[in-house]
């Protein structure tokens, strides 16, 4: 990052830190990462529309500052790939009451013989990494405000195995053991934690594992209706306006045609 870019960055941060300290003492603050596309953007829309003030993070700031314009939220650069940058975003939030880890992704469809382990550090770093990153650093924010919750959005692969897909399946599997691991340490703290495990989700997710092959990212979902964003956007938005001592551990879900990563009823074209 150059001297220039830190020098803006760290005029953001100050902004944003100004701004959120400055909202009236009853706005509820939620934070989205990976918000400059599908969930995280529509996440995003969703909270604003229940009245929180959104800070949107990622790392497409011109998506992120037209999304902020929209929500009347705030627009900070996140990259939860770099220990800097996430400490950067998270020393900017005075006060939180959700924080939604959605950064993530997959990358590549090959067997574990013959694994990327290029790919595979992405899927780590971004999945795993980055959603430490992302609680340990504002976990204290979250408690102090004394209404905090915690979404992590995993994925079926979280909950199952399957071929071809071991860089995926284990960094959510790990992410996912790391959020669990959280509700118990945390217990008696006033924070909630809720894991929301999707199956097909129709967004640029598959775009990214084939490498931007619109064809094979298709052919996903060829023969049944997937989930859009917003579907599972609505779930977060159930979550975070629940009351304060009601605790929804895990919500798994899925397209009505999708039984498992696996198995799925497709109609004949």
């Amino acid at each position: 990052m150059s001297t220039a870019h830190s020098a803006d960055h760290s005029a953001d941060h100050t902004a944003a830190r100004e701004r959120l300290a400055a909202l009236p003492a009853d706005t509820r603050v939620a934070v989205v990462t990976g918000a400059s596309s599908g969930i995280g953007e529509a996440t995003a829309r969703e909270l604003a529309r229940l009245g929180f003030h959104v800070v949107v993070g990622a790392r497409r700031r011109n998506r992120l500052d037209a999304l902020a314009a929209e929500i009347d939220g705030t627009a900070l650069p996140l990259d939860v790939t770099d220990e800097a940058s996430c400490a950067a975003f998270c020393a900017a939030i005075p006060r939180l009451h959700v924080l939604v880890n959605n950064a993530g992704g997959a990358k590549g469809t090959t067997s574990v013989m013959d694994a990327s382990e290029e790919q595979w550090r992405w899927m780590w770093e971004t999945n795993v990494l980055g959603t430490l990153r992302m609680v340990r650093g504002l976990m204290p924010t979250l408690v102090e405000t004394g209404d905090g919750l915690v979404v992590t959005i995993t994925s079926i692969a979280a909950i199952e195995a399957y071929d071809n897909g071991s860089g995926y399946t284990s960094a959510k599997h790990a992410q996912a053991v790391l959020h669990r691991t959280m509700r118990g340490e945390f217990l008696g703290q006033p924070v909630r934690f809720t894991e929301i495990a999707p199956g097909m989700v129709d967004t640029e997710f598959s775009l990214v594992r084939f490498d931007g092959d619109a064809a094979k990212a298709e052919n996903v979902y060829r023969g049944l209706t997937p989930m859009v964003a917003e579907d599972v956007a609505e779930i977060v938005g159930f979550v975070a306006s629940r009351p304060s001592h009601v605790n929804l551990d895990q919500i798994v879900v899925k397209p009505r045609d999708q039984h498992s990563a696996m198995r799925a009823h497709r109609a004949e074209a």
